[in-house]
């Protein structure tokens, strides 16, 4: 049984890790010449927030750490810094986890949404501290907003298609974890 466990541990994170270079990759692609005139939402930050609410341990602080970094170093971002963000994010709502597990989908979209509007304030104060040229504020804030509203349908994919559901009492046991 433990064994078992171990072996879903580790194919979760793959498929975490493998879903988050897709990513990666498809925005990479030079699919149109043209700049964007509308910002996607980013869906690393909405995929790591469902999954460490979810389940924490598929989606380790070291896995979400060096695929962030990963991607500020191919985006040509400040390197570590929305690593780093989103890092802070991801275990401050995983501190928040118990508490929103009993309470329903909607207290966790507003969490969710109030961290990732911490996160994009916090990462454009930093920028501007530091004199970074910055993208102009209304495709961060279509940004913003487009992920808080994709944030359902990632937690939907999440646990209809991968399976990753919130942790009980009985599953934290058998994965020698606290509850």
């Amino acid at each position: 049984m433990a064994e078992r466990n171990t072996v879903r541990l580790w194919l979760m994170r793959g498929i975490f890790a493998a879903i988050c270079g897709a990513l990666i990759f498809w925005r990479l692609l030079p699919l149109d010449m043209l700049p964007a005139r509308i910002a996607g939402p980013d869906l690393i930050v909405a995929l790591s927030f469902a999954w460490v609410l979810r389940r924490p341990e598929y989606a380790p602080p070291l896995f979400i750490a060096t695929i962030l970094l990963m991607s500020d170093l191919l985006f040509q971002r400040p390197p570590g810094l929305w690593a780093a963000l989103v890092l802070i994010a991801c275990e401050t709502l995983k501190q928040r986890a118990s508490g929103l597990r009993d309470m329903g989908f909607l207290p966790e979209w507003l969490s969710v949404a109030g961290m990732a509007l911490a996160l994009w304030l916090a990462y454009r104060v930093v920028l501007a501290v530091f004199f970074v040229p910055q993208a102009p504020l209304s495709l961060t804030l279509m940004q913003l907003v487009a992920t808080i509203a994709v944030y359902p349908i990632v937690v939907f994919v999440s646990t209809t298609l991968l399976g990753v559901r919130r942790v009980r009492p009985g599953d934290a046991e058998s994965l020698g974890m606290r509850a």
